[in-house]
């Protein structure tokens, strides 16, 4: 059988989010192993809910970074876990809407912007004037248990992940992948780095920061590169 059966009959929780996805991501989500992956999450976060776990982002937000075509993506910004405190997480790796304190790897990635840009930090941390862009902001997990930092790493979530930073890699004509931080470049394999840019540097997390994220100028690097390729700029101020 080389298509899966209808994921709707499986994954009742996740349907509003892979409605929510734009139509170029489906066939990632139609490869036997990531539905199969999705399936067994399915079940895991089904089961948390009922024994009255909190998980973040809530079900329809968990692809919310998949909503921009594929082929729009011009740089790939990769998380590990959603934040695990209460109204932060919204699918967006590193974001958190308006009115959300701005968590400490966010500050520290809006310093690095004024540093190597001169662009002043905003008051917020919404991340969806970069979207719009085609920035990903992917995590490589895509839930996490209230307070628990990590608590999903065991579930098939990477699967799903690998899979999507494959399928823009393949479809993408020229993309800045960041990968800050050892999980992130861990999946440097996973990019054809033939056609694409591949920067990295430690995490943006007040323990790391200071070792090299600070002062990496990937944002500039990043526009460089797709000046080269015939491409616009990211606008990187946020108002």
């Amino acid at each position: 059988m080389n298509k899966p059966a209808n994921l709707r009959d499986y994954v009742p929780l996740f349907i509003d989010a892979l409605n929510s996805i734009h139509p170029s991501w489906r066939p990632c989500f139609q490869q036997k192993e990531v539905a199969s992956a999705l399936r067994q999450c399915h079940e895991l976060y089904k089961h948390a809910v009922e024994n009255q776990q909190i998980i973040y982002p809530p079900a329809p937000q968990i692809f919310a970074a998949l909503k921009q075509p594929v082929d729009s993506i011009k740089c790939v910004i990769l998380g590990q876990d959603p934040y695990h405190g209460p109204d932060q997480a919204n699918g967006l790796a590193f974001s958190v809407g308006q009115g959300v304190a701005i968590p400490p790897s966010l500050r520290n990635i809006y310093l690095e912007i004024e540093q190597d840009l001169g662009i002043k930090p905003p008051s917020h941390g919404d991340l969806t004037a970069w979207v719009q862009q085609g920035v990903l902001l992917l995590n490589t997990g895509f839930s996490v248990a209230q307070a628990q930092a990590g608590s999903h790493q065991t579930w098939p979530w990477f699967v799903v992940s690998d899979a999507l930073i494959q399928f823009v890699s393949q479809a993408s004509p020229a993309c800045v992948f960041l990968l800050w931080g050892r999980h992130a470049q861990n999946k440097q394999p996973l990019v054809d780095t033939s056609k694409h840019l591949v920067l990295t540097a430690p995490h943006p997390s007040p323990l790391s920061a200071h070792r090299g994220f600070l002062g990496c100028k990937h944002f500039s690097q990043t526009n460089q590169f797709l000046t080269q390729k015939g491409l616009a700029e990211i606008n990187w101020q946020i108002s």
